[in-house]
């Protein structure tokens, strides 16, 4: 595996754990009183941080597995590329989520992210069917 697959997988692992801390810290400054709990009114940033945390954890996870089997079926510059971009669109995606003032609004970031990472996932699994 190439070093630098190994460091966008390392990087992703961060920035999910970046978020999480994202959460608590909002949860600390809500504080007692303000309890806990993100609201449901989308303009709350406990909620956005959650879902900002929430969709990384859905989506990292599965990209870091398909880049492994993939760097272990091939050494090809492809998936070099793809792990850069597999980090650059989560990256995009949590800055364009944690950016916005409402979730009921979508932003060019979060679009961007979300629809990269879409694309940068069905790649790599059309890739590690491919070189099988």
């Amino acid at each position: 595996m190439s070093t630098v697959t190994i460091v966008c997988i390392a990087l992703m692992g961060v920035l999910l754990f970046l978020l999480g801390a994202n959460v608590t810290r909002h949860r600390v400054i809500r504080g007692k009183n303000g309890g806990d709990q993100a609201s449901a009114d989308p303009a709350d940033r406990l909620l956005i941080a959650v879902r900002a945390h929430g969709n990384a954890a859905e989506y990292i996870p599965t990209l870091i597995v398909l880049l492994l089997v993939c760097s272990a079926l091939s050494s090809s510059w492809w998936v070099e590329a793809l792990a850069v971009a597999a980090l650059a669109v989560r990256t995009t995606h949590a800055v364009g989520m944690l950016q916005a003032k409402t979730l009921a609004a979508h932003g060019p970031l979060r679009d961007i992210g979300a629809l990269g990472t879409y694309l940068v996932g069905i790649t790599l699994g059309v890739t590690a069917i491919a070189v099988i």
